[in-house]
């Protein structure tokens, strides 16, 4: 298993650009093939589901292929892949629908680890219920998420328990099957969110023990879609609010109003393009999807390598987190410089990282560095490379405050 870099970066138009694009943890660039599906979808024609005409035949047979292509990608059943604008926006959907039957005597678990999609959510409904709110810790300056925490925390009153597959801003990688099956021995739901964990390695949800799995498209290398995948029977014991004209059935209850067609065609090319990351992959999609993804976390964690060893030649650059083990994701600071400051020294060389809390606004807090900027992040995916790692490295050295002039 291995992934031809220069093939796959040639399908990436802005990757011609000259920038060192190492802002993927907050989305990636798309590849031609993706561009074209969803140009395709406009220039064929389309129309809303369910008609009596050819366009209409072609948007269901989009939403099918796309929710396929979903299920593929992360070991889910099709018919349990719901769509939306975004992660945060289906979240806030599931939170609503969940919370109609908790009361003051439930409870539910969230973490510090989490992107404040998987925590505000919750917290709001489970308030508006009266349930009560249950806090995971994380280990500080590790940025560790202990799974034996939660024998304590998960009990009988438990509804359910939300938890990151991958830290955003770390990469920290918890024990999710342990935190799951948890749950799962007192009766609760777990949602996990794995926004940041599928571009980076296999996702089998069944094998996370995920009663609620969540992603993005636009984090690998698809267009700005979220979904939330889930067992069928499951969401058929819930009632999300909707229109009375709109469908009744499942997935489609949960999905208001006009889904965006074309997009879903470029969520369905962007799964294919994934399965043939690695070129030599064989089988069907799913198996193709998952070798690929096995060598893109082969390839990854190469370059985080010597990206942690570069950064940690540093002296004035501060590692924020030492999980053992984590998506290619650093975050970190510079003495003498804020968070921001940095961002715009390396923006000003070409290279594109982000600064700032990136939504991790519990893990900042509990880190101690959220009311001082937080810090920079540079985020690593299948395209890129060691020259992109060593002009960040580079571009980092000019910050020396040893460094002449």
């Amino acid at each position: 298993m291995s992934l031809d870099i220069s093939r796959i970066r040639a399908l990436y138009p802005a990757l011609s650009d000259g920038y060192a694009w190492l802002d993927a943890a907050a989305g990636t660039q798309v590849p031609q093939p993706v561009i074209d599906a969803i140009g395709a979808a406009y220039a064929h024609g389309i129309g809303n589901t369910h008609g009596a005409f050819p366009a209409s035949a072609r948007s269901d047979e989009i939403v099918s292929k796309a929710r396929q292509a979903v299920a593929d990608l992360v070991g889910g059943d099709p018919g349990g892949v719901v769509f939306g604008p975004n992660m945060t926006t289906l979240t806030y959907r599931f939170a609503y629908a969940l919370a109609k039957d908790w009361g003051p005597e439930d409870e539910i678990v969230v973490s510090q680890l989490d992107h404040d999609a998987n925590v505000r959510p919750w917290v709001q409904a489970a308030t508006r219920a009266g349930a009560r709110v249950r806090w995971a810790t994380v280990e500080v300056p590790s940025g560790e998420l202990p799974a034996a925490q939660y024998d304590e925390l998960v009990n009988e009153r438990t509804r359910l328990v939300a938890v990151s597959a991958a830290s955003n801003v770390l990469g920290t990688m918890p024990d999710v099957r342990r935190i799951t099956d948890r749950a799962h021995a007192v009766g609760a739901l777990a949602y996990v969110d794995g926004v940041h964990a599928t571009p980076h390695t296999p996702i089998d949800m069944v094998a996370l023990g995920a009663d609620f799995y969540a992603t993005s498209a636009y984090k690998w290398s698809g267009p700005h879609i979220g979904t939330v995948i889930a067992r069928p029977e499951l969401l058929e014991r819930l009632s999300p609010d909707k229109l009375a004209s709109s469908p009744d059935e499942v997935p489609d209850r949960f999905e208001t109003g006009t889904p965006p067609f074309a997009d879903l065609a470029g969520v369905a090319a962007a799964v294919d393009h994934l399965a043939g990351l690695d070129s030599e992959a064989t089988g069907d999609r799913r198996t193709r999807l998952l070798t690929s993804m096995t060598a893109v976390e082969a390839h990854e964690q190469a370059e985080l390598a010597h990206l942690l060893k570069g950064l940690s030649s540093l002296p004035f650059v501060d590692l924020v987190g030492s999980p053992a083990r984590r998506t290619a994701t650093a975050y970190f600071r510079v003495a003498g410089h804020t968070p921001q400051q940095v961002a715009e020294h390396l923006a000003a060389r070409q290279i594109n990282v982000w600064d700032g809390h990136c939504y991790a606004w519990e893990l900042t807090k509990a880190l101690g560095i959220r009311e001082s900027g937080s810090a920079v992040r540079a985020g690593l995916v299948h395209y890129n490379d060691r020259s992109d790692v060593d002009r960040l490295l580079n571009g980092l050295e000019e910050l020396s405050p040893r460094r002449p002039g």
